[in-house]
């Protein structure tokens, strides 16, 4: 065979490769330019507003994909004790974070747990427990993403990527909150809507 032929085989092998990696450089770039200009988002569903024992689903969409993120909890009861929750993640393929599906990695707890955030709260101070007094104010928890992976369940420094709020309240719409003072007998009564 001539050098003329093995020259134009080897240059069509070469164009073949070049085409290939050219459309992935593309992929790549395209994924990229995407992530970075696809604000990060973080929802609470069905509904920012709930009460206490109704679970949600937390998501986070325009994360870089696999990218390492921490998501903190954080509520402050009625005596401004703080109680936070840590747990590190890593987004999927497609850059979304789906507490319903994802594994947590490491922190407060670990594996599948869609609720985690909430109840592996713990004070900063010690021996204090999470009691509500007044049941007619709802806690707030507030929920963060950070970037970065923190070990040990370390608090996450710097600037969120994105926060949003759950409000837990403990009254369903229009129920009453009735005192009972009778004698001895001290109790609430709560009356349900329309009764």
């Amino acid at each position: 065979m001539p050098f003329s032929s093995y020259l134009r085989s080897g240059f069509a092998a070469g164009k073949l490769g070049a085409l290939h990696f050219h459309r992935a450089w593309r992929r790549l770039l395209s994924s990229a330019v995407a992530s970075e200009t696809m604000p990060v988002r973080l929802r609470v569903e069905p509904d920012a507003k709930c009460l206490f024992d109704r679970p949600v689903r937390v998501k986070v969409e325009g994360l870089s994909p696999l990218q390492p993120v921490t998501l903190r909890a954080t509520l402050t009861d009625e005596r401004s004790t703080v109680f936070t929750s840590t747990a590190s993640y890593r987004a999927d393929r497609t850059g979304m974070l789906d507490l319903c599906s994802a594994a947590a990695l490491g922190g407060d707890y670990t594996g599948v747990q869609p609720m985690g955030f909430l109840w592996a709260m713990k004070s900063r101070t010690p021996n204090k427990r999470l009691m509500k007094r007044d049941v007619t104010t709802p806690y707030e928890v507030h929920i963060a993403v950070y970037p970065g992976s923190e070990a040990g369940g370390a608090e996450p420094g710097g600037s969120p990527l994105a926060s949003c709020t759950n409000e837990r309240g403990f009254l369903g719409e229009g129920v009453r909150r009735l005192p009972v003072r009778e004698g001895r007998i001290r109790a609430t009564l709560f009356l349900p809507a329309g009764e």
